[in-house]
């Protein structure tokens, strides 16, 4: 599986990553192109060959002219979102980098207690920003990797000044969202991962991995702005991976994390809207399961499956829309079966059928509840019935 790595030893940033995947071999000249069709004005990009504590690699540039010296009016997550949607870019590019933007919101929502819809970018909401957001989505689009890993990730330390002050690395956005990342502090002095950055990690990486078998094909160097006593670079690669054994095994394996909590306190009513809640927030699965608490009181066991990606809002969905003052975190590993979707057409419609596959050959089928639940309906049988009917089409 061709994989497109993130080696974050310098921290990222979003000129650091246009440059490290142009230097990998995205086109400067058909990315501009695409930017264009933003139809943003006053901004000019450019790719020049620059180094940093002896590594050379392209330094990426966003030069706004006189655009820098008034505000601009794209700030809030609103105007961000219908400047992308009714642009012109490809469908791709677009979508990962209205994800992107939606991450970083969500963040900055939680950070300022308000909706995310009514976000305000500060850090992020710059026009330069948004070239360095979009530009990387396009860039990604061209390259189509099969899938994005990330290692470790530096930090910084020491202080940075926000809008509303100074803080101490990492700000609170980035703090949020490189939750669930395996992140490292303190290699250097200055701020070295953005909200930006932490943004296109939390919207784009498949997986974060710390070791691995793969064979090295080709790295790219995005270089920073800052000049230290350190690299101030991101290294970005093309990966070969090696699965674990001889054979990769006919099912998918993923790295999770198991939320759950123990309630005695809340109706029926109050748990189905929370199921609800979690699911909206990105749970994977969500269970309820009886269970006996303290002095045999009767309770549930809210059980919620999550990627680490997604953790921190549903964290705050847990708490917002439960009665639980803390819950447990479980990593868990998921193995589930390649499945694919089919239809099947008779006097009664389309009916969807999903298929399990164990190494290549059907294992099992079954038609969607909704599907077999509207036939039922329709004919006044039962869901069994319909399930009969749609099979003999």
């Amino acid at each position: 599986m061709k994989t497109l790595h993130f080696d974050c030893f310098a921290g990222i940033s979003g000129d650091m990553t246009l440059g490290a995947l142009v230097d990998l071999g995205a086109d400067p000249d058909a990315l501009r192109r695409e930017l264009d069709k933003l139809g943003a004005e006053g901004w000019e990009l450019t790719f020049h060959r620059d180094e940093r504590g002896g590594i050379t690699g392209t330094h990426a540039v966003v030069d706004l002219g006189a655009s820098s010296h008034h505000h601009h009016r794209h700030t809030t997550w609103k105007d961000i979102r219908r400047l992308i949607e009714d642009s012109e870019i490809s469908g791709g590019a677009k979508k990962r980098a209205l994800a992107i933007f939606q991450r970083v919101a969500e963040a900055e929502a939680q950070v300022h207690g308000t909706a995310v819809e009514d976000v305000t970018f500060h850090e992020v909401g710059a026009l330069d920003s948004i070239i360095d957001i979009v530009g990387t989505a396009i860039c990604l689009d061209m390259l189509k990797p099969e899938r994005i890993t990330c290692g470790e990730i530096e930090l910084g330390g020491g202080t940075v000044e926000c809008a509303h002050g100074v803080l101490p690395v990492p700000a609170p956005a980035t703090l949020l969202l490189v939750r669930g990342m395996p992140v490292k502090t303190g290699g250097f002095s200055k701020e070295m991962t953005t909200p930006t950055g932490a943004g296109i990690l939390a919207a784009s990486a498949d997986a974060f991995i710390t070791s691995g078998s793969f064979t090295e094909l080709k790295t790219g160097y995005g270089i920073g702005t800052r000049k230290m006593d350190k690299p101030n670079v991101l290294r970005v690669s093309w990966r070969e991976e090696k699965p674990a054994a001889d054979k990769e095994e006919p099912w998918k394996t993923e790295e999770l994390i198991l939320l759950e909590t123990n309630i005695d306190d809340m109706t029926g009513e109050a748990l189905g809207f929370l199921m609800e809640r979690l699911f909206e927030a990105g749970a994977l699965d969500v269970t309820l399961t009886p269970c006996a608490m303290k002095k045999s009181r009767p309770g549930t066991i809210v059980s919620a499956l999550a990627s680490a990606d997604r953790l921190s809002v549903l964290r705050r969905t847990m708490f917002q829309h439960s009665a639980a003052i803390g819950f447990r975190e479980i990593p868990v590993r998921r193995l589930s079966l390649p499945r694919a979707e089919s239809r099947i057409a008779g006097a009664f419609g389309e009916a969807r059928l999903k298929t399990a596959f164990l190494e290549e050959k059907p294992l099992r089928s079954k038609i969607e509840y909704e599907d077999r639940a509207r036939i039922a309906c329709e004919q006044g049988i039962s869901l069994e019935e319909a399930a009969r009917i749609i099979e003999r089409s």
